[in-house]
């Protein structure tokens, strides 16, 4: 398919995080397949998310086609912009014609992105999370890509102001190895162990990071077991519910 969008969207980002200084640091993306279809499952903090997770497979030259509610498609600025870079429209109460679409692209050689939590975690922490990606991933015969960021939510999470503007946030972004599903695997179990993989990464990111919060105010981008104000994974779930 033609690459019109994507490829100046890139550039755009890129761009911008020189701008802004935005202290950018990519590991792992050796796990990252060169070619052939693959599904990355990332953890989510931030409405940004998506852009940082498709930056993580740039260093492998891969394009992210992520999975992406269909409402964000039908606005009049972003909407023109996922299409163009072949992003796949996600319609929550009738999920199938979606996946079915991932598993298609999947089987094609393209990379899927996907946020298993399906929506922003409040906490901070690794929510538990939906069986889609490593039963897509098991269908099309690809691997599964976990993968951790850590720093985006300082920028524009829920609940939160956009600082879309602020300065020097180094976000750290963490690719871990890759993993096979195989035919008789049982995916809720697999989901779990997805889980697993993505707090490892989330955990190892979080002890790496190169700042803290500079005042008491400033602890609410911290999980509460790391000290921070954020709302414990189950405050969290009760804010969402």
């Amino acid at each position: 398919m033609a690459e019109l969008v994507y490829p100046p969207v890139v550039l755009a980002a890129k761009t911008m995080f020189r701008v802004l200084d935005n202290r950018l640091r990519i590991d792992g993306t050796e796990h990252i397949p060169r070619t052939g279809g693959a599904v990355i499952a990332c953890n989510h903090v931030s409405y940004l998310d998506f852009i940082f997770c498709g930056m993580g497979a740039q260093p492998a030259k891969r394009l992210v086609r992520f999975m992406a509610k269909r409402e964000i498609f039908a606005d009049r600025i972003a909407g023109p912009l996922m299409r163009g870079m072949h992003h796949i429209p996600v319609d929550r109460t009738a999920g199938r014609a979606s996946y079915d679409e991932a598993v298609e692209r999947l089987r094609a050689g393209q990379v899927v992105g996907v946020f298993p939590e399906a929506t922003i975690s409040r906490s901070f922490t690794v929510k538990p999370i939906k069986s889609g990606a490593v039963r897509m991933a098991a269908e099309a015969g690809v691997p599964v890509v976990p993968m951790a960021l850590w720093g985006t939510q300082r920028l524009w999470t829920k609940g939160r102001p956009r600082t879309l503007t602020k300065r020097h946030v180094p976000v750290l972004i963490r690719a871990g190895e890759p993993f096979r599903l195989g035919a008789d695997d049982d995916p809720e179990v697999l989901a779990k162990d997805l889980r697993q993989r993505m707090s490892a990464l989330l955990e190892r990111l979080q002890a790496e990071y190169p700042e803290q919060p500079s005042s008491a105010e400033d602890r609410w981008w911290l999980p509460a077991h790391l000290g921070g104000t954020a709302p414990t994974p189950e405050e969290a779930a009760d804010l969402d519910s």
